[in-house]
């Protein structure tokens, strides 16, 4: 028999968030592991709101919705709050009730910027990658960088010193550096092309060192863009991280870490470079037999690729590939608390699969 097509009129409902979402959906293993990592932050949390005053949104909230906005490509703050209104499982997730009022996108904002510094995306970052250990090669690993186009535009690469240059539309012919121009809307960016043949571009510099094993990330940092940003950015992940951990390890990279600062620092720290030889760099290459011999080496060029999904996934399912903020504070901790999201999905995928 055919049923009615009425429009419901009931105003309650007897059926929990919690029994809506189904039991084996990806959101339940990372709602719990990220209820871990928030428990154990919580001292960091109250050290940074007065013990008087009115109540703020609770941070734990705001890093579950910043979350969301991570995994679902959410382009703007928004969409998000729209998505919040309506959607139960965003809802679960987030910890709001369904008679809970959403944040306007202006307070979702403010007080986001007050709570995401670098500090808190960082100590959120190492919490997720001490989680990850289990999984992790403790021996050899990768580094690389990529480009993150900042958000703003070729004409507000204006002069430091003078007169603008008109609107900023017609710069064909005229010799613009970062030494004599700067952005106007976006002061940190730089005009930086990563090959010789590419577009030179309004650009930050995302830098990742991964593991060999899962290609899980274990360090992350946003820099200016120059063209020893990337040398620089290893080093100080590598010094940072082992500076307290005497004990033999490899790096990967490519050809672009083929110099010989960058090869002598590594072997300091007692990390063995696999750099892959740049023979056409002049004076050679800075890596010889005494690595190339070895297996080994080998071994870490073919891995040395593991990296590129993590900045794929980045770049396309984050949208670090052209970064909504502005100011290399708010990328860097952007560009950390998404590599932690990133660890976070192939952390759970990860126990899902391992007895």
């Amino acid at each position: 028999m055919r049923g009615d097509d009425q429009r419901p009129e009931s105003m309650f409902s007897y059926v929990s968030a919690e029994e809506r979402i189904p039991a084996d959906h990806p959101l339940r293993a990372i709602r719990t592991l990220v209820d871990e990592i928030l428990r154990e932050l919580s001292r960091d949390f109250s050290e940074l709101y007065a013990a008087t005053g009115r109540p703020s949104v609770p941070p734990e909230r705001l890093l579950r919705a910043q979350l969301l906005q991570i995994f679902y490509s959410i382009r703007s703050e928004r969409l998000l709050m729209e998505q919040l209104q309506y959607n139960i499982l965003f809802r679960w997730f987030v910890g709001l009730s369904m008679d809970d009022a959403v944040w306007t996108p202006t307070v979702f904002t403010k007080n986001r910027d007050r709570l995401l510094n670098d500090a808190i995306a960082g100590r959120f970052f190492a919490r997720v990658v001490a989680k990850a250990q289990p999984y992790m090669s403790d021996e050899h690993f990768t580094v690389d960088g990529t480009l993150i186009e900042a958000w703003a535009s070729q004409k507000s690469f204006q002069p430091k010193d003078g007169p603008p240059d008109g609107d900023g539309r017609n710069f064909h012919g005229q010799t613009r550096t970062n030494d004599t121009h700067a952005s106007t809307t976006d002061p940190d960016a730089k005009l930086y092309r990563k090959t010789s043949n590419g577009e030179a571009r309004l650009s930050y510099l995302g830098h990742l060192l991964i593991e060999n094993r899962h290609g899980l990330i274990v360090d992350a940092m946003a820099t200016e863009a120059d063209g020893t940003a990337e040398r620089d950015a290893a080093m100080l992940m590598l010094h940072r991280r082992w500076r307290r951990r005497p004990r033999r390890r490899t790096v990967g990279a490519d050809k672009a870490y083929d110099t010989h600062g960058f090869v002598e620092v590594v072997r300091a720290l007692e990390v063995t470079p696999h750099v892959a030889q740049n023979l056409k760099r002049r004076g050679g290459s800075a890596i010889d037999a005494r690595t190339t011999r070895h297996e080994g080496y080998a071994q870490s060029l073919h891995a040395r690729p593991r990296v590129e999904p993590a900045f794929g996934w980045l770049k396309t399912v984050a949208w670090i590939r052209k970064v909504k903020l502005r100011g290399l504070a708010k990328v860097e901790w952007l560009f950390r608390f998404a590599s932690a999201a990133f660890n976070l999905r192939r952390l759970v995928t990860l126990r899902a699969v391992t007895p």
